[in-house]
C-alpha cells in the first residue's frame, strides 16, 4: 500500500491541535512552539502533494479509498486535482503565517482568567490547527458525504476563535466588545449552520437519484461524474436545479456572496487579525473551491440555468462590497468589504464557463489569500500598537514606522491588483475569461478595479501619510522581528507570482479543462468582422482621384 500522503497532511495538524491542547497550563510558550513546528511540517507535506501531482496525469490523484459506512455508501475517499491541491498548499503556507502573527493573542485571554483551569493559550493554537486539519480534508474529499462533514465540522473551532479570542481593541469599552464577539460567532454559526443544512437535504436527494439511477446509491464524486458522462445518472430538470440550489446556497454563504454576505463584515470585525486571515483566507475558499468541484460537476445544466442570475449577484457583491468599502470608518471592517468584493470576482469567474474565468478564479482564490494575509496581518499590528481599528485614529505613520507602512502599501496594491503583483493577473483573466462570453458583466465588473484604488489608497493616505495627528502615534515602534518574519515572505510571493505565475497556472490549467468539459462548454471564438485588408496600392488620399498618388 502506497503512504497515504493526503490523509497524513490533513491527520497531522489534527494530532497537533489535540497535543497542544494538552501542554501543561504553565507552558505556554511550549505550546505555541509546538503548534508552530506542526504547522511548518505540515506545509512541508503539502509541498510534496504540490511536487507529487502530475498537471498531465488522471483527474484526481494521490487518492485513497476505505470503506466508512457501507449500509448507507459512505467511504473515506480522497484525492486532490490541480486546484484541490494548490488550495491545500495555500492553507498549510498560511497557517504558519497566522500562528506567527497571533503570538500574543491569546495573552488578553489570560490575562481575563488568571486562576482559571481552561489554557486559552494551548486552546488558541489548538483551535487553528483544528480548522487547518477540516479545511484541508475538505479540498481532498472526494466523497460528497465526507466532504459535508468537514465543511460543517469546521463552524465550531472558528466559533470559538472569534466568540472566545475576539479583538480586544474594541471603541465602546471591553463590555460592549464582549457582546459584539459574541453576536458575530453566533451570526457565523447560524448562517453558516442554516447553508449546512439546506445542503443536507440535497447530499440526501443526491444519494437517492443516484440509487433510482444506479441501482445502488453512492457518494463518491469520481463515480458520480463518470456515471453523469456516460447517462447512467440522470434526473429531472425541476430535481437537478433543486440539488443545484441547496449545494449552491450553502457554498454562497460560505463564499460569501450577496445577499448571504452579512456575517462576514462582522466575523472579520471581531476576530483578532490572524483568525480574521483564517476567516476570509482559508475557510471561505472551502466555498469557491466547492462551486467548481461540486455544483458544475454534479449539476451542469442547472449550473448553465442559473449563470445568468449567479452573474447577477457576483456583480453585485463586486460593486456593492467595494462601495461599502470606500465608506468604512474601521480598517478591518474595509478588508472584509474588500473580501466581499474579491469574492465576487471569483464567483464571476467561475461561472463565466471559460478557460480564462476558471483558471483566474483558482489563481485569484490563491493569491487572494496571500494578498489579504499580508494585508490584514499587518493593519493587526497596527491596531496592537495604537489600540484602535478607527481610520481617524491613525495619521502619519510611516514618520515613525516607515516598515509597518511599506508593508502596509504593499498589501494594499495587491489587493488593488497593481501589476506586477500576483493578483493582477487572477483578476486580469477572470475578466477577460468573463467579457469573452459575457462582455456586459465583463464592462460593469471594470467597475470594481477603480473602486478599490479609491478605497485601498484613501486608506494609506489617511493612516500613514500627513504629519503625526496623535500623541500615540509619535511613540509607534515599527515592525519587530517576528513581525517582519511573518510579513516579508508574503511580500516576497506577491512579487514572484506577480512576474512569474506559471508553476501554479501549469497545474491548474487541466483541472480547468475537465471542470469545462463537465459543464460541456468550450472557450467561445473572438468574433471580428470580415473584411478583406486594403493592400498598400489601393490607398488613395483625400482629394485627388488618381493619377500619380495612386
Amino acid at each position: 500500500m502506497s503512504f497515504p500522503l493526503l490523509t497524513a497532511t490533513a491527520a497531522l495538524p489534527a494530532v497537533g491541535a489535540i497535543a497542544t491542547a494538552a501542554v501543561p497550563a504553565a507552558r505556554r510558550t511550549a505550546a505555541k512552539w509546538l503548534a508552530l513546528l506542526v504547522s511548518l511540517a505540515t506545509l512541508v507535506l503539502a509541498a510534496v502533494v504540490l511536487l507529487r501531482f502530475d498537471p498531465g496525469g488522471v483527474r484526481y490523484q494521490l487518492t485513497e479509498s476505505h470503506a466508512w459506512i457501507s449500509d448507507f455508501g459512505v467511504r473515506y475517499e480522497l484525492g486532490v486535482d490541480g486546484i484541490g491541491a494548490a488550495l491545500m498548499a495555500l492553507t498549510a503556507l498560511l497557517v504558519p503565517f497566522v500562528i506567527g502573527a497571533g503570538w500574543h493573542d491569546a495573552d488578553a485571554v489570560e490575562g481575563e482568567r488568571p486562576h482559571s483551569r481552561w489554557r486559552p493559550t494551548q486552546g488558541f493554537f489548538a483551535l487553528i490547527l483544528a480548522v487547518e486539519a477540516m479545511v484541508l480534508i475538505s479540498f481532498a474529499a472526494t466523497d460528497v458525504f465526507l466532504f459535508y462533514v468537514f465543511f460543517e465540522a469546521m463552524l465550531i473551532p472558528m466559533y470559538f476563535l472569534i466568540g472566545g479570542f475576539g479583538d480586544r481593541a474594541h471603541a465602546a469599552g471591553e463590555e460592549e466588545g464582549a457582546k459584539q464577539r459574541s453576536y458575530a460567532a453566533v451570526k457565523f454559526l447560524l448562517y453558516n449552520l442554516a447553508g449546512g443544512l439546506v445542503m443536507l437535504a440535497a447530499v440526501i436527494g443526491l444519494y437517492v437519484v443516484s440509487a433510482d439511477s444506479l441501482g445502488e446509491g453512492t457518494f463518491s464524486l469520481p463515480e458520480l461524474l463518470k456515471a453523469r458522462a456516460s447517462g447512467d445518472l440522470t434526473m429531472s430538470a425541476t430535481t437537478e436545479r433543486l440539488l443545484f440550489c441547496g449545494f449552491f446556497v450553502a457554498f454562497a454563504i460560505k463564499a460569501p456572496l450577496w445577499p448571504l454576505h452579512t456575517w462576514l463584515p462582522n466575523a472579520m470585525g471581531e476576530a483578532t487579525a490572524p483568525v480574521a486571515v483564517l476567516i476570509t483566507a482559508v475557510v471561505d475558499k472551502v466555498g469557491t473551491f466547492a462551486m467548481l468541484r461540486f455544483c458544475l460537476g454534479l449539476f451542469p445544466n442547472a449550473s448553465d440555468w442559473a449563470t445568468p442570475v449567479v452573474l447577477g449577484l457576483a456583480l453585485v457583491s463586486v460593486l456593492y462590497g467595494a462601495l461599502l468599502a470606500v465608506g468604512q470608518r474601521d480598517i478591518k471592517r474595509l478588508v472584509a468589504y474588500a473580501s466581499i468584493s474579491h469574492f465576487g470576482f471569483i464567483i464571476l469567474g467561475v461561472f463565466a464557463m471559460t478557460s480564462q474565468g476558471q483558471g483566474g478564479a483558482t489563481l485569484y482564490m490563491v493569491f487572494h489569500g496571500i494578498s489579504t494575509a499580508a494585508l490584514m496581518l499587518v493593519a493587526g499590528f497596527l491596531i496592537s500598537r495604537r489600540g484602535s481599528r478607527l481610520i481617524a485614529d491613525y495619521g502619519g505613520v510611516q514618520k515613525v514606522a516607515p516598515v509597518l507602512a511599506g508593508a502596509f502599501l504593499v498589501g494594499g496594491l495587491a489587493t488593488l491588483s497593481l501589476p506586477g503583483l500576483a493578483p493582477f493577473v487572477s483578476e486580469f483573466l477572470v475578466l477577460v475569461g468573463t467579457f469573452s462570453r459575457y462582455p456586459v458583466a465583463g464592462i460593469i465588473a471594470t467597475a470594481g478595479i477603480i473602486l478599490a484604488a479609491l478605497y485601498v489608497l484613501v486608506l494609506y493616505q489617511r493612516t500613514m501619510t500627513g504629519p503625526v495627528r496623535k500623541p500615540e502615534i509619535e511613540g509607534m515602534p515599527d515592525l519587530k522581528v517576528r513581525e517582519v518574519a511573518v510579513v516579508a515572505p508574503l511580500v516576497a510571493l506577491l512579487l514572484l507570482l506577480g512576474v512569474f505565475p506559471r508553476p501554479l497556472t501549469e497545474i491548474v490549467n487541466p483541472a480547468v479543462e475537465h471542470t469545462l468539459s463537465d459543464v460541456q462548454k468550450k472557450d467561445p471564438k473572438p468574433q471580428h468582422p470580415v473584411a478583406e485588408p486594403a493592400g498598400w496600392f489601393d490607398y488613395k488620399p483625400a482629394g485627388h482621384g488618381g493619377g500619380d498618388h495612386e
